[in-house]
């Protein structure tokens, strides 16, 4: 019996579709991973944002994270549905080790959201101390 194990998927959707087409793909893509036998514990949309580079020729993309866990041959049925999507400019499915785990557990220690209170309060001391000066 195969053991599940736990993936993240991200997914890039066309940015210049409507809001509700990018909630009709994110609903596919999540209806997909729970129908070949995963099941999701964790759906972060980034939301719409600039690409790097031309994918399509689209510069916009609307962004999505979904942690899910399912077995390995699952992961393979998953890639052969998603890529025949149109909508979907890109996806990728990785494999969360624990080591990985551990670094993105120390990464969200240290690091500072721009905008946050921490954030505001570092700028805050910092201009403080050049007026000190």
């Amino acid at each position: 019996m195969e053991t599940s194990k736990l993936y993240e998927c991200t997914v890039i959707i066309d940015g210049g579709l409507q809001d509700e087409a990018i909630a009709a793909a994110m609903e596919m893509v999540q209806k997909v991973i729970t129908e070949k036998g995963g099941s999701i514990s964790s759906v972060l949309d980034i939301g719409r944002r600039k690409t790097a580079y031309p994918i399509k020729k689209k510069t916009i993309g609307y962004y999505a994270h979904i942690e899910f866990t399912a077995a390995t041959p699952v992961i393979a049925e998953i890639e052969r549905v998603l890529r025949y999507e149109e909508v979907l400019l890109r996806y990728l499915i990785v494999h969360l080790t624990t080591p990985l785990l551990e670094m993105r557990k120390r990464v969200e220690k240290y690091s500072v959201v721009i905008g946050s209170p921490e954030d505001n309060a570092a700028s805050e001391t910092e201009a403080a101390e050049k007026a000190a000066k």
